[in-house]
């Protein structure tokens, strides 16, 4: 099963040294990547089109990218088709919603999401959402996450699912991939220990695959069924070791995985 690397993973080491930084990436089994939008711009200082050359010599296909979608999302999603990128992702939407008490921002939220979503699909490209642990907080008897996937269509808004951060706010990730087949198209494969607190998102920690508790070989079995196409590593927490051996770790559990 091919298995990608959110690059972000890496953000403490990247900057100096993109090219090489990725070549390791490339000889650790990854075949795609999820780039991120940080100082260098999605495409590491490189340009859409040599970056796209960078990565065929790699073997290494860059499936997605997060990005701020609300600001010239034409153009960025423009470049993106040019090199058959598949996703642009908005990778948080805490700073325009708050963290968990305004469920009519929620659903003007959605509605720009269609919005997005119409220009991703004029464009060629598809758009999606990724999710954290504050929109799986109930409010005024509703789950925002919820609201925003009840209220977009399912032909612009797809959704990335953050698995750790599904469980971290305490939900099951297999009930909602149940609930809302072929709408969580990819996901952050990102592992968690538990703290002294439970669940509670503040009290957990990434770490290296198949150290934590999640249940990932039956989580992502199910969700391959129910229209995942893309698994992606993430980590963002690095005791007792360091982000690349992370990342070479990360890979040699998704080559044991069999979903």
């Amino acid at each position: 099963m091919p298995f990608g690397l959110q690059l972000y993973t890496l953000r403490d080491v990247i900057a100096d040294n993109p090219s090489d930084v990725i070549r390791q990436v490339a000889g650790f089994g990854y075949k795609q990547i999820e780039s991120y939008e940080g100082p260098m711009g999605m495409y590491w200082g490189m340009g859409n089109t040599a970056f796209k050359v960078f990565m065929d010599d790699l073997g290494l296909t860059m499936i997605s990218s997060h990005a701020n979608v609300f600001s010239d999302f034409e153009r960025k999603a423009d470049e993106a088709a040019e090199i058959g990128v598949r996703y642009l992702v908005c990778p948080s939407i805490q700073g325009r919603v708050g963290r968990r008490d305004n469920l009519d921002a929620y659903r003007e939220m959605a509605d720009t999401f269609n919005e997005i979503g119409r220009i991703a699909k004029k464009a060629g490209i598809k758009f999606a959402y990724h999710n954290h642990a504050y929109s799986f907080h109930e409010t005024d008897g509703e789950i925002p996450q919820k609201v925003l996937m009840d209220s977009t269509d399912p032909e612009l808004v797809e959704y990335q699912m953050d698995i750790y951060w599904v469980v971290a706010a305490g939900h099951d990730p297999e009930e909602w991939i149940r609930t809302y087949p072929n709408r969580f198209t990819s996901s952050h494969v990102k592992d968690g220990i538990f703290g002294n607190d439970g669940n509670d998102g503040d009290d957990m920690e990434s770490t290296i695959l198949g150290t934590g508790t999640i249940d990932f070989p039956r989580i992502l079995k199910l969700a391959k069924e129910n229209g995942m196409k893309y698994f992606i590593v993430e980590q963002e927490a690095y005791t007792g070791t360091t982000p690349m051996d992370a990342v070479k770790e990360n890979a040699s559990y998704m080559k044991g995985l069999r979903i």
